[in-house]
Order: C-alpha cells, then structure tokens, then sequence
C-alpha cells in the first residue's frame, strides 16, 4: 500500500507540472496581446488533473473515463460557441489543448508517464511556435504546396522501390543511392526557397549553406547557382552561401577522416584547418559587404519541378557511370585516378575509403594526396557548376574564393 501511495504523489505531481506548463504558456501568450481565454494556468492544471482521475476511477467505474471527456468536450464546445459570437478571435487552439490536457492526464495513470511528459513538451513547443506558423502561412502559396507534395512523392514513393545494390558491370551506379542525391538536391533546393522567402534573401541564402554544406557543397553549389539565375540580384549572398558550404567541406573531410584513421587525420589536420579558416573570413567579408530586402512573394520561384529532378537524376547516373569504367581499367592500384574520379561528385566516398586502407593497404601518404586530389578537382567542379548555372560574376567571386582556399592548403602541406 505504501508503494501505491508513492506511485500515486509521484503520478500528481507530474500531472501537476503538465497541467501548469501547458496553461502557463496559454495564459501568457494572451496576456501579452491583451485577451482572456476560457482556460489559463489554474484550469489546465485542474483539467490534466480531471483527466488522471478519470482514468484512476475507470479501473473501479467502468465507462467513467469516456463520459468524463464528453462533460469536458460539451464544456469547451460551449465555451467556444460563446467565443464566436462575442470575440473577433475565432482560432481553436486553447481549446483543442484542452481536451489534449486532459487525455495527457489519463495517460499518467494509465502507465505512460514518459510519453505524457514528452508529449506535453512538444504541444508546448507547437503553440509558442504560433508566429512562425503563421509567417510561414503568409509566405506559402499553392504551388508552393504543390511542390512540397512532389518532394514526398520521389522522397517517400520512388526512392524506397528503387533498388538499392549496383546494376552495372563495375559495381558503382546504385539507382537508390543515385536518387538519393536527386532527393538531397531538390531537398536543399525547396528548403532554401522557404528560408529565403520567409528570412529574406540574406539569411535565408546563409542559413541554406550552412545546413546544405553539412550534406553536400555540391548540391548547394547547384542549387544557389541556378537560384541566383531567376534575378540575378544580391550576387554576394548568393556568392556568400555557396562558399559557407564549401568551407564547411573542409571541416567535414577533417572529421570523417579522425573518424577512421587518426594519424592520417594529423597529416590533414594543419592544411584543412588553414583553409577553412580562410573561407570564413572571406564569408564574413561577404556577409557584412551583402544587401538585403524586404521579402515579397515574388522574389523567388519555386525551383522544385519534376523535370529538373529527372535531369539531376540522369547527371549523376552518367557520372557514377564513368567513375566505374575508368575504375575498372585502373584497377585498385590507381588511387590516384580514382580519387580524382571520385572527386568529380563528392569527396566524402574517397576520403571514408582511403581514412580504412591508409597504413594497411596504402600508405598514409598516398591517402593524403588522394584526398587532397579530391578535394581539389571537387572545387573544380563546384567552380564550373557556377561558372554554367550562375553565370560569370558568381563564378568569378568563386574563383577567388577558391584560389584562396586551395592555395593556402596546398602551402600548409609543405609547413
């Protein structure tokens, strides 16, 4: 009996602590735009607290629980026809959470302790979140909802049919992992659209690099490429994010390197260092040097089209292609060539492959150059990706971008 008692205090007080955190948030959102709901902090913590003994008392009244939550239902229901006709604020937020609250307090009882808490969080989270809903709302349109249905549709419909295992004789084009890269690609290209339209074309552009060159650089060279190419305006944000993400390059080879070989990631450590530091200080340049402007609907188009993803898909299908027949005549000894071939679509593959076979089956300094090889013919690519969709004033602000990066890696190799 002691231990039911300790249970039932400890179960109480997590109700409790629900009930306020919910109502809290309530009562000072509308408190801070000068109106009152129906419910605030003391209600919902009394509503949770319905809700647990409902469920407490079902185990000894049968149906009590049900019949609980239609008094409580018939009460909201009211409280919000009475709000319809004399407020001018007609949304059902408070009181969906409400009934929320409450089925959150039965979940206590019923055992669900964690998922209750976590769940109360995220409800939480999602009503502070209001405002950004709503700028959100204001800055997306239908076709914008369209193509966020085509990016479900090839993400969760055809990449999971795709087989995922190589269908070519030198065993590299995987059409899984080939669409995956259409998925990364068109992904990075409608997150940077929203940012961009809802941020404005500095922050949105800057925040798009950063999270896409944690991914892939080159995705993010095509994508802001091709967005600069609908306006031609603000050369140096577009310039900005195209070299945050392909500083960050350097950065994510250093430590997918550590991951695997240590030493070899000390031979990287100097060089990989001095050039990112050097694109961040030629992205700070830029991102103090850049304009900005006010968001309209009509500052960006929506880059997200079927056929753009087909060709993206058919790109690097042909490259893999390639990468596997010149692999084949080279052979495994061909590290070099390899890497330079690899280098043409990421350098992420080859710098995992030669971090394993560094000090065993090559030496340590032959996987550092082919690295470097593959970090320096990526750059190329970037470079000539910018150059074709960009068009030559971004492509030449990348030329120096580049020439300074590479360029002090190169000089780091021989401190």
């Amino acid at each position: 009996m002691h231990d039911i008692d300790l249970i039932f205090v400890k179960h109480i007080f997590v109700v409790i602590g629900i009930g306020l955190l919910i109502g809290l948030q309530r009562e000072i959102y509308y408190k801070h735009r000068g109106r009152e709901e129906f419910a605030g902090t003391r209600t919902f913590t009394l509503i949770t607290l319905f809700g647990y003994l409902s469920a407490w008392i079902q185990h000894t009244i049968p149906f009590f629980l049900p019949l609980s939550l239609l008094v409580l239902a018939a009460l909201v229901i009211t409280a919000f026809i009475y709000k319809l006709y004399h407020d001018k604020y007609r949304g059902a937020t408070t009181e969906v959470a409400a009934l929320l609250s409450f089925l959150l307090g039965a979940m206590v009882a019923e055992g669900y302790l964690n998922a209750s808490v976590f769940l109360a969080v995220i409800i939480v989270v999602l009503l502070e979140f209001k405002s950004s809903f709503t700028l959100l709302e204001q800055h997306v349109d239908k076709k914008d909802t369209s193509a966020t249905a085509l990016f479900l549709l090839i993400t969760f419909v055809i990449l999971p049919i795709l087989p995922n295992k190589t269908i070519d004789p030198w065993h590299v084009l995987n059409p899984y992992q080939t669409w995956l890269m259409v998925v990364l690609v068109a992904g990075i290209s409608y997150l940077g659209y929203i940012a961009t339209k809802i941020l404005g074309t500095k922050k949105g552009i800057y925040m798009t690099g950063i999270f896409g060159g944690l991914v892939s650089s080159t995705a993010v060279s095509i994508t802001l490429s091709k967005l600069y190419t609908i306006k031609a305006l603000f050369l140096k944000n577009y310039a900005g994010g195209i070299a945050i993400a392909s500083t960050l390059m350097y950065l994510r080879v250093l430590f997918e390197a550590s991951v695997f070989n240590l030493k070899l990631a000390k031979f990287l450590l100097i060089p990989y260092l001095a050039a990112a530091a050097v694109g961040l200080f030629f992205v700070f340049y830029l991102y103090r040097t850049s304009a900005t402007h006010e968001v309209t609907q009509h500052n960006v188009n929506n880059p997200l089209e079927l056929s753009e993803a087909l060709k993206l898909g058919l790109l690097f299908g042909l490259i893999l292609g390639s990468i596997g027949f010149f692999q084949g005549r080279f052979g495994d000894t061909g590290v070099y060539v390899v890497s330079a071939l690899s280098g043409l679509t990421d350098v992420d593959a080859i710098t995992l492959s030669l971090s394993k076979l560094a000090g065993s089956k090559i030496s340590q300094i032959t996987a550092l150059y082919g690295i470097i090889i593959a970090t320096g013919v990526n750059s190329l690519v970037k470079l000539g990706i910018v150059f074709v969709l960009g068009g030559r004033k971004l492509g030449w602000i990348m030329t120096l971008f580049y020439l300074l990066t590479l360029g002090t890696m190169v000089a780091m190799l021989y401190i």
